[in-house]
């Protein structure tokens, strides 16, 4: 009964809960995007943006408070990865994102999530790495704008996201590579 309790207390630690707090936002994302007016549009960029901000906020807790665990290294990762894919698939299928553009950014995520899968039956880590953060940074700060994509105080939101997600795109692409080449680096060994 213990182990269960202890278990149990683990999974429902503050920083687990923001994480699941961020893989539940992701059913009021589409909701609020299944509709294409400027008031969905805000109220999605701000479920957006309160999901985002709990991705910094459950390692900070973790970190601070010795709270770091393996269900938490799984889960956030998930999370983020479902979070964004989630907004990009439903930014396509408004036409604000071209389709190509979000089967990259996708793609690179389960490439990256195969990559480590592989590495870890070996007993291998492959952590992130700066550009990576960096990767989801200019991710989320791209989609912010491209969700609330009406203009608002004569600033073209979409605009400012699209500028945003080709810097997103093209970090993407080059952790992508650098995540490959680690990659085969370590294989080879």
């Amino acid at each position: 009964m213990k182990t269960f309790e202890y278990l149990s207390a683990k999974f429902w630690s503050f920083p687990n809960q923001l994480t699941l707090y961020r893989i539940a936002s992701i059913p009021v994302l589409i909701l609020f995007l299944l509709f294409s007016n400027k008031v969905c549009a805000f109220l999605a960029a701000v479920v957006f943006s309160a999901a985002s901000v709990t991705d910094l906020l459950d390692g900070l807790f973790a970190r601070r408070q010795g709270l770091e665990s393996t269900l938490g290294k799984f889960l956030d990762p998930l999370a983020d990865k479902l979070l964004i894919s989630a907004a990009l698939i439903m930014l396509v299928s408004h036409d604000r994102v071209s389709a190509w553009i979000a089967i990259v950014i996708i793609g690179r995520e389960m490439a990256v999530t195969g990559l480590r899968a592989i590495l870890s039956e070996k007993g291998v880590v492959m952590g992130a790495e700066k550009l990576g953060k960096y990767k989801t940074g200019f991710q989320v700060a791209a989609i912010i704008p491209l969700l609330l994509h009406y203009s608002y105080f004569n600033v073209d939101f979409h605009m400012v996201g699209m500028v945003l997600l080709w810097i997103a795109l093209a970090l993407t692409v080059w952790s992508g590579i650098t995540y490959f080449t680690k990659f085969w680096e370590i294989i080879k060994e």
